[in-house]
């Protein structure tokens, strides 16, 4: 690991977490554009969310990080960066998050960590990686009651 990718991966996750904070005070999914966020992301960037997440799969390309942070924007009324810490930056950086957030569909409110691994290659992001403790409270937390009979 060399020093310059210390810095461009430092500078990149600052920078896109800057742009981010931008793009949810401008109105967020569906009324700010993601052209505020695709300068820090690879055109071919990959975001892999737990398959039980009402969001989850791989998203793929500029396309698919807007499709995400739409799907996100339903599902969540508010999902607020608490904290962070870099723990580790370089060609892959690991980032810890503490959000609090609160589900569209229900409106419970939940506080939770994410750890994310985050490569970045040629000052872009290339691919992210957010594992959860607890994706069945995050799961239950964003699901309507089926009424029964």
């Amino acid at each position: 690991m060399t020093m310059a990718s210390l810095t461009e991966s430092a500078t990149v996750l600052t920078g896109m977490y800057a742009a981010e904070a931008e793009y949810l005070a401008a109105g967020g999914p569906g009324e700010a554009s993601f052209d505020l966020l695709a300068p820090f992301f690879a055109r071919n960037v990959e975001l892999h969310q737990a398959a039980a997440l009402p969001y989850g799969g791989t998203w793929r390309g500029h396309e698919g990080m807007a499709r995400f942070f739409l799907r996100m924007g339903e599902v969540w009324e508010s999902f607020d960066m608490v904290e962070q810490q870099f723990l580790a930056t370089g060609a892959t950086a690991v980032v810890l998050t503490q959000v609090h957030a609160r589900a569209r569909a229900t409106g419970r409110e939940l506080d939770f960590p994410i750890v994310q691994t985050i490569t970045v290659q040629d000052g872009r992001i290339t691919e992210v990686r957010p594992f959860y403790w607890d994706t069945r409270a995050i799961a239950d937390a964003c699901a309507v009651p089926t009424p029964t009979d």
